[in-house]
């Protein structure tokens, strides 16, 4: 059969997401500060959108609680629509209407006074924290290292880790500064002389035994411990190192209450790791006994479109047909962007609304009234698909009356009852890290005997579980936890 290629026609459907489609898609995984800078972005490359003014957008919210029932303080302005006039070819194109719109949005914000988003925190003007490295040079300098020495001490400086101590060996710095390993040798004791006491050590054992000369503990013991039983010490086995010593308990104890003054992290007071403070995209009022629902927009741009665009698209004879198809690109782009921010805003709005409902016991009480909860609860009670919920509470927060949450922290699995009932597992660690707050320090619970105790206040619970959950909140085992003296 000979082979020849042939025309064929086949009708067949798929799923194509249109730009605009994926852009609202985007919009909705965004948190605030993405979306302030993504609409910061659209205004620098569409000259159609425009930012509100602060006082123009007061004179706006005044007209608009004249003739409404409830004042529009939305993040977006569609500028004005009711006129008496033919629609212009800008509104023609953007076959929306802007009136049912406008009335549908609901109240998700408060109105911010003029000014207040260009006050800057106290915080925000203070001085760049000193770093460990910067530290460490300082003395450098001020010490009597020559220049072959002081470079050979900035290259260990630049090995170090966070916690201060040294990840290089002698032979990688010396190959890397271009000297003798020996010479390496000679600089890193220099080093260790500096402050703080303890860096640029290789491990724990010789960044404490670095340190004992410094705080005067001149007991031999001090050194025999930290040097021969670190290891036993750590798991507080001090009966072990008693009979090792040939001491008491109570005297190894008195021990380690010494050790533990020491720093096993000497580079941690120079972290230049700054805190970084949460601000919250939703507040949560409970006012009464209705809890009230408040989107943060201060600092967002408030858009709308610009009336010399829409202008320019009106004039048939001054506007050649090249301006017009741009013009109403853009004004294409930006109505959908507009809409796209207002169905965000709405879509959070209905997805903390139905978490209100399925949780209504946790914003009331608190974290032991936390219920299992999964994605597919809340999309089929506000109507969407799960896929949508998923990006509305991607890495977003929200203040309530219990404090500042991420979206997905009401989003967890069950544990079982023994009545046929079950319990959220955010529940369940609340449970063990209150029985480990309040248990003896010198008895601590093991997890086993824990998990007998939620056993006892019908929580059916395994250890590993148990385990799994202590370690989740990084609570040390019973052995770690146990204080003796």
């Amino acid at each position: 059969m000979p082979i020849e290629l042939r025309q064929t026609i086949k009708l067949s459907q798929q799923l194509v997401m249109t730009p605009q489609l994926q852009q609202a898609i985007k919009l909705l995984q965004l948190n605030r500060l993405e979306l302030s800078n993504l609409i910061q972005q659209e205004l620098q490359e569409n000259p159609v959108l425009e930012e509100v003014e602060a006082a123009e957008e007061d004179r706006s919210s005044l007209e608009a609680t004249r003739e409404a029932e409830t004042p529009d303080v939305s993040p977006v302005d569609s500028g004005e629509v009711a006129e008496n006039r033919e629609p212009t070819d800008a509104e023609k194109v953007a076959d929306v209407d802007w009136q049912d719109y406008i009335d549908s949005r609901p109240q998700t914000s408060y109105n911010q006074a003029p000014g207040d988003d260009e006050e800057r925190a106290f915080d925000a003007t203070l001085t760049k924290r000193e770093s460990l490295a910067d530290h460490l040079e300082w003395q450098i300098h001020l010490s009597d290292f020559d220049e072959q020495e002081a470079e050979v001490a900035n290259w260990i400086v630049g090995n170090l880790d966070a916690n201060g101590y040294l990840k290089a060996s002698n032979l990688e710095i010396a190959r890397s500064a271009g000297v003798e390993e020996d010479m390496v040798a000679s600089v890193l004791r220099k080093v260790h002389q500096l402050d703080p006491p303890g860096i640029a050590a290789r491990d724990l054992r010789e960044c404490l035994m670095m340190q004992l000369p410094t705080t005067g503990m001149g007991d031999p013991l001090v050194y025999k411990v930290i040097d021969q039983h670190l290891d036993a010490l750590q798991r507080k086995d001090f009966r072990s190192i008693a009979r090792s010593l040939d001491v008491s308990i109570e005297d190894v104890a008195a021990l380690a209450r010494d050790i533990a003054q020491l720093d096993p992290q000497p580079g941690r007071a120079y972290a230049e790791d700054d805190p970084v403070y949460i601000t919250p995209d939703i507040y949560v009022y409970k006012v009464g006994e209705d809890f009230h629902i408040v989107l943060n927009e201060d600092g967002m741009p408030k858009l709308r479109m610009s009336n010399f665009y829409r202008d320019l698209l009106g004039k048939e004879r001054d506007t050649s047909a090249d301006t017009k198809e741009y013009v109403q690109d853009k004004v294409r782009s930006a109505l959908w962007l507009i809409k796209s921010i207002h169905q965000r805003q709405r879509t959070i709005y209905k997805v903390v609304k139905s978490l209100i409902r399925f949780q209504r016991e946790f914003f009331e009480k608190g974290v032991q009234y936390l219920v299992p909860l999964n994605l597919r609860d809340v999309a089929e009670d506000i109507e969407m698909h799960e896929s949508t919920v998923s990006r509305v509470t991607t890495n977003k927060y929200v203040h309530t009356p219990q404090g500042v949450f991420e979206l997905k922290y009401f989003f967890n699995s069950s544990i079982g009852r023994f009545n046929g009932e079950s319990i959220a597992s955010e529940s369940v660690k609340e449970k063990i890290r209150r029985i480990i707050i309040n248990e003896d320090s010198r008895r601590p619970l093991s997890d086993q005997r824990i998990a007998e105790m939620l056993k006892v206040a019908n929580i059916d619970i395994a250890r590993r579980t148990v385990t799994k959950y202590r370690e989740s909140m990084n609570l040390l085992s019973s052995t770690k936890r146990r204080i003796v003296g």
